[in-house]
């Protein structure tokens, strides 16, 4: 039986690459977001914050994009923390 050996360099890599897709899903949603608005996170914010009047609609991208932000910066953290690990378990 032949023995598959994996390092923890590949094991690193291999869950960067996880993240990365994780990544691209949250930004290409953000992207979605600043087309139909034609604005920066920061833009809506200021213009939902100077309304008077709310519009349900416009909330709720408000809120789901603050989450991809959040999102995105959670993952880059995860990013760091990976390069850094010392202690990966072998397989």
């Amino acid at each position: 039986m032949k023995v598959l050996k994996i390092s923890k360099d590949e094991i690193k890599e291999y869950e960067k690459l996880k993240i990365i897709s994780k990544l691209a899903m949250a930004k290409g949603k953000i992207e979605l977001l600043e087309n139909k608005y034609s604005c920066s996170f920061n833009e809506l914010d200021k213009i939902i914050k100077n309304k008077e009047s709310e519009n349900f609609n416009t909330w709720d991208d408000y809120i789901e994009w603050k989450a991809y932000k959040k999102t995105i910066e959670k993952l880059k953290q995860r990013i760091k923390e990976i390069e850094s690990a010392e202690n990966i378990p072998s397989p």
